[in-house]
């Protein structure tokens, strides 16, 4: 089985021009907008000439089905509304290539799948989530964009493509080759990483709710500044989760609303969003206490009203140590001594697929470990080790 690189990286960089932001390499292709539908649509036209049939599934996931049990490739190809061009669509491409190079050798059966709203537009994982069981479709359905559009009206626009769902019993297992999204393998000069694990993932929505006042004649020692909390919770935070968090342990607060964010007035309230990552369930729980404990101190500080409600989680998942091990000897021929088994700080689709098959994860470097912006890239050198770990892995699978 021998993969075409010069294939691969093409497809690639054709998949890019869907919602070509016109800074470098950047994409803007959030869920069912016109560039997402667009790409759908071509992906469906190189999967068919590939020998796969396509079938759009009712919540939008494209798969490319090989017509015999095997393993399943794939990613999703829908950005951030800032993103960069290899999130997601890499592992799309590379798993068309495989497959294409599987069916061109005579060899197993390859289906390839790019799932919908991975990147959270409507929800988070979405079509994933949906597929796996994770997600009731009618919960889907009532899930809204940031212009206030349900998942039902986007997935609309796509009925009269959509089939039934995929049987997911037609595939021996899954997985997901991706851009890592952070430092570690560009600083160790490494080209692949085996994935260990998938982070864990928990939300708290945060409101402070003080006193609204004028700012040029309150005094400051009898203000109730909604703002002045969030400031003092996040170096709280920055104070005390240290003490339990290890090096690649994360938390964000990403997702701010002051009231009424006028020059001249004192806040009167702040609702943020507060997010933390960890492999570890015990150490996330740690992390939670320490959150919320936060939350509590600061408020009754500065005389603030407090409300927290929590996200649905997302546990941490292994990856199946039979697959691991079979990309591990894959790297071992591919790009010997340059590669490391690692964990994902980052969540994807791998973790809702693992309630339904085996899943295992390969990685490339990020050039700078930056993701999720225009500047996102990758070594074509690097994109096709990668693509030749994957298809050395399922050749020996």
């Amino acid at each position: 089985m021998k993969v075409n690189s010069a294939r691969f990286l093409a497809d690639l960089h054709a998949l890019r021009q869907f919602g070509a932001s016109g800074v470098g390499k950047g994409v803007v292709r959030p869920a069912f907008s016109r560039a997402d539908i667009a790409a759908r649509e071509w992906l469906t036209g190189r999967m068919r000439e590939a020998g796969l049939k396509p079938q759009l599934d009712p919540v939008g996931n494209l798969f490319g089905l090989a017509g015999g049990r095997g393993v399943l490739l794939g990613s999703h190809s829908d950005s951030q509304p800032e993103g960069g061009w290899l999130d997601g669509a890499l592992g799309v491409i590379a798993g068309l290539e495989v497959a294409r190079a599987a069916r061109e050798a005579g060899g197993p059966a390859v289906s390839v799948i790019s799932f919908q709203d991975e990147e959270g537009r409507y929800g988070a994982l979405t079509g994933s989530s949906v597929w796996s069981g994770g997600l009731l479709p009618e919960v889907a359905d009532a899930m809204l964009s940031a212009d206030g559009e349900t998942f039902a009206e986007a997935r609309a626009r796509v009925a009269h493509l959509a089939g039934g769902r995929v049987d997911p019993a037609q595939f021996t297992s899954f997985i997901e080759m991706h851009i890592e999204q952070g430092p570690w393998l560009q600083q160790a000069n490494d080209a692949v990483g085996v994935v260990t694990s998938i982070v864990g993932l928990r939300g708290l929505d945060i409101v402070f709710e003080g006193q609204q006042n004028h700012a040029g004649t309150t005094a400051m020692h009898v203000r109730r500044d909604a703002f002045q909390g969030l400031a003092a919770f996040n170096a709280r935070l920055n104070d005390r989760l240290p003490g339990v968090a290890t090096e690649r342990s994360v938390w964000t607060i990403g997702e701010v609303a002051l009231s009424p964010n006028a020059s001249s007035i004192i806040p009167g309230r702040v609702a943020f969003h507060v997010q933390w990552r960890d492999a570890e369930t015990e150490r996330l729980d740690r992390m939670e206490a320490i959150i919320r404990s936060a939350a509590d101190d600061i408020a009754a500080l500065r005389g603030l009203k407090l409300t927290v409600s929590a996200r649905p989680p997302l546990a941490p998942v292994a990856m199946d140590g039979d697959l691991q091990a079979v990309l591990s000897d894959a790297a071992d021929a591919v790009v010997p001594g340059r590669w490391q088994a690692m964990p994902s700080g980052a969540v994807h689709d791998a973790s809702n697929v693992a309630r339904l098959m085996p899943v295992a994860m390969v990685f490339v470097p990020s050039i700078g470990g930056i993701s999720h912006d225009f500047a996102e890239d990758t070594d074509e050198a690097d994109l096709v080790a990668g693509l030749e770990v994957l298809a050395e892995a399922v050749a020996r699978m």
